[in-house]
């Protein structure tokens, strides 16, 4: 169950990068609703990263959490902010996720 609780956090993640992403392309109103969406998604991102280490090893749940919100705003960087996907970004994304999963593998 931690382990579901630690992927929906770091999704969050993403969401919250996204959310600045957004922040960053809009003005005024508009702007400051993507700010609070920024700390919605913080706030929840948190608070299941912390529900999630009450069982998990700290070191393997942040690396994990923070593996999934990087590759997840790469991926959302290409895909919805039209960043360049080249074959090195392509490869380290690849490589990261592989060390996730070996993480996940080797944990207890």
């Amino acid at each position: 169950m931690n382990w579901a609780l630690l992927i929906i956090a770091g999704l969050f993640e993403v969401a919250f990068a996204f959310c600045l992403g957004k922040a960053k392309e809009t003005t005024g109103n508009e702007m400051y609703l993507w700010y609070v969406g920024f700390l919605v998604a913080l706030a929840i991102s948190m608070i299941l990263l912390v529900k999630a280490t009450q069982t998990l090893p700290i070191g393997t749940a942040y690396a994990v959490w923070t593996g999934i919100g990087a590759v997840g705003t790469v991926l959302v960087g290409i895909f919805v902010f039209q960043e360049p996907a080249t074959f090195l970004r392509i490869l380290f994304i690849t490589t990261l996720i592989g060390s996730i999963i070996g993480l996940k593998v080797v944990s207890h």
